[in-house]
């Protein structure tokens, strides 16, 4: 328990410093907080962000919880038993500005019986590519993985990324990857620093391309598309996330659950972007491939 609050402090403090700095680069709207208790043990601080100049949509979520697992969804986890405790951050932008990719970041510690393990990541979803912020944003994982050897492999969570994040009644990636990684177990000191580690790289990894895009023009069609490739967003999130899926199944807060979810979406029949154009440009890149090589 003492180390699993002690996780808990970290990713409380990772909240504040992240909050922070989103508040300061939009300018113009504060997160509004929620703090909540699970009926079941535990709980958590929502703090949702909306209708900022920056971001549509800012979701930054810390819980620590604590129970029991129904029998059928604890045959689904590592470790003995029905008793887990988990803690951790999740979060969610999407921005206002279809220039600017949406992003995704979580970061756990989950204990079940005789158990436990870290999980986490970041993947980026553009809805026009620019490959420069692409290179930028798996070189930062990169150089964190490459820091914390044997524990982290780049390549091996890169790849896990790229499956994970991967839609099959679509046959397409959501977006352009990250890192990936679950149930990384062995010296628990050394996985908690490549952990803290990756955390405290997200804003590295992610505000400079925010920063460079925020205030690029757009048209109301190139809205339109950001809109329908939202709709990728939901279906994942809805269907295949393991984060969305372990809250519906332990009893967490519903509002803190879904709000990932982008405020505005739309789904279009049949739709097949122009040869040539950007839109069309993006659906060759959701591939994976290697964005760093050379770069």
């Amino acid at each position: 328990m003492d180390f699993l609050n002690e996780c808990a402090g970290y990713f409380q403090g990772l909240q504040e410093r992240i909050c922070a700095s989103l508040e300061e680069l939009d300018g113009s709207c504060r997160f509004r907080e929620d703090r909540w208790e699970r009926e079941g043990g535990g709980g958590g601080r929502t703090r949702i962000l909306t209708g900022g100049s920056v971001f549509e949509k800012a979701g930054v979520n810390f819980s620590q919880v604590r129970g029991q697992l129904s029998e059928e969804f604890a045959r689904q986890i590592p470790g003995e038993g029905r008793d887990f405790s988990a803690t951790g951050i999740s979060l969610v932008l999407h921005p206002q500005n279809p220039m600017v990719p949406a992003v995704h970041a979580n970061f756990r510690f989950l204990t079940k019986g005789g158990k436990e393990w870290f999980g986490g990541g970041s993947d980026l979803t553009p809805y026009y590519l620019y490959r420069e912020d692409v290179v930028h944003f798996h070189r930062i994982w990169k150089q964190v993985c490459d820091r914390h050897q044997p524990v982290a492999d780049y390549q091996r969570f890169k790849k896990w990324c790229d499956e994970y994040f991967f839609l099959p009644h679509r046959g397409e990636a959501r977006g352009v990857g990250g890192i990936f990684f679950d149930y990384l177990e062995g010296d628990r000191a050394r996985t908690f620093a490549f952990v803290r580690d990756c955390a405290d790289s997200f804003l590295d990894a992610y505000l400079p391309v925010a920063r460079k895009r925020k205030d690029e023009r757009f048209t109301a069609a190139q809205r339109a598309f950001q809109e329908f490739r939202r709709g990728r967003y939901v279906e994942f999130n809805l269907l295949y996330d393991r984060g969305t899926i372990f809250g519906l199944k332990t009893g967490g807060r519903i509002e803190s659950i879904l709000m990932s979810l982008p405020p505005v979406v739309r789904w279009l029949y049949d739709f097949q972007p122009a040869a040539g154009s950007r839109e069309a440009e993006l659906l060759e890149f959701l591939k994976p491939q290697d964005w760093i090589v050379g770069a």
